[in-house]
């Protein structure tokens, strides 16, 4: 029996007797994981018997099950090494490796199933054809880099991961820092990162509208040209003045970011040590220089972590590009040219900016990597 033997198996039952196998299986499931970690490993006659019942039982219920012998010897093979490390190590103490391996496999299968093989697999993409069924090299990159539009993309990527970070980052310390301690300053911090609360997609749409503008002489529906408007001006396109409308999207990434700085950096700023700033204060320094000296120093950690994933966020962004411009007017980025030509059915040009995207964010993600275990040691 396959699993899709089983399922169609299970949908043919009553509902209410679904839902008791379903749980019985999750219980089975359970009680084995139970056994590896808990029962499996003790030392002690009782429990070498266990697991040598074990290793009968498991290879006879895959029979039974798949009805295949082939698949019964490999279960067989698998459960008798197993529980042969298990037994030699139920004599040499507790099954604390097992017991590791047991609460860690679950966690590394969803990462090899979900991101080491789909990566793997974009690699090989990257030097296939539209089709994926003939190796062209290096032709995709060539189509990518000989192009002015796609080096475009690759500039309006590199812009946001030069402007997004900084801008955020800063405007998140600033607000962490002059609103520390002070009167409503939980109300302040609400009023900040509510933007958290909102999809890309959401605050995409609000800013598109934002942003709208109408031909002269027409009641303005975007907030900001009736403004401008307002003051006498004249209506302005945001989304269509290249290359500033790439500035206008960044914004809108800006105003999410921001909140999500102000938290970490303000929790971060409430654990600088006031012995230090006291000591700071009583050497004459002001205001300013206890920021630079003091403060800044002591949430370096913090800084590290919330640039580099601003840095990240800013490197994958889609949903801002794609709902309020979908690329028009020099705005693409690589996630969106990467989804662009996938439907267009360029699938190896399509693996190939992803793997641009995925060289462009895999320092930044070991530079993180490297910070964090400093960080340890000094620990």
């Amino acid at each position: 029996m396959t699993i899709q033997d089983f399922f169609r198996w299970l949908s043919t039952l009553n509902p209410w007797l679904e839902i008791v196998v379903i749980i019985g299986v999750f219980l089975a499931v359970v009680a084995l994981i139970l056994f590896l970690i808990e029962i499996a490993p003790r030392p002690g006659r009782v429990y070498t018997i266990i697991r040598l019942i074990a290793c009968v039982v498991g290879p006879a219920l895959v029979l039974v099950i798949m009805q295949s012998w082939v698949e019964a010897a490999a279960a067989a093979a698998v459960l008798g090494l197993l529980f042969f490390f298990l037994d030699k190590r139920a004599k040499g103490g507790a099954g604390s490796m097992f017991q590791l391996v047991g609460f860690l496999t679950p966690a590394l299968a969803l990462l090899i199933v979900g991101l080491v093989i789909p990566t793997v697999q974009t690699i090989f993409q990257a030097f296939m054809n539209r089709t994926g069924d003939t190796f062209v090299g290096f032709e995709n990159f060539a189509w990518i880099f000989t192009q002015p539009q796609n080096v475009r993309v690759i500039i309006n990527t590199i812009l946001w991961v030069l402007i997004a970070p900084v801008i955020s980052t800063i405007a998140g310390l600033a607000y962490a820092y002059f609103i520390d301690k002070t009167r409503g300053e939980k109300y302040y911090k609400i009023l900040v990162f509510m933007p958290m609360a909102i999809s890309f997609v959401g605050a995409s749409i609000i800013w598109r509208f934002m942003y709208t503008a109408r031909p002269e002489g027409q009641n303005q529906i975007g907030f900001l040209n009736q403004v401008i408007v307002w003051f006498g001006g004249e209506p302005y396109n945001f989304l269509a003045d290249d290359p500033w409308n790439t500035f206008w999207l960044i914004v809108v990434f800006i105003w999410i970011q921001t909140g999500f700085a102000m938290v970490v950096l303000s929790a971060a700023i409430k654990g600088v040590p006031g012995e230090q700033l006291e000591a700071a204060e009583l050497d004459g320094t002001n205001a300013w220089q206890r920021f630079i000296n003091v403060v800044v120093p002591g949430i370096r950690p913090a800084l590290i972590v919330v640039l580099t994933t601003i840095s990240i966020g800013s490197l994958k962004v889609f949903d801002i590009v794609r709902t309020m411009t979908a690329g028009a007017n020099s705005t693409s980025v690589l996630a969106n040219e990467m989804y662009t030509q996938f439907r267009s059915f360029e699938q190896g040009r399509s693996a190939a900016f992803a793997l641009i995207l995925f060289v462009l964010v895999l320092p930044i993600v070991i530079y993180n990597a490297v910070q964090l275990k400093k960080q340890r040691e000094i620990r």
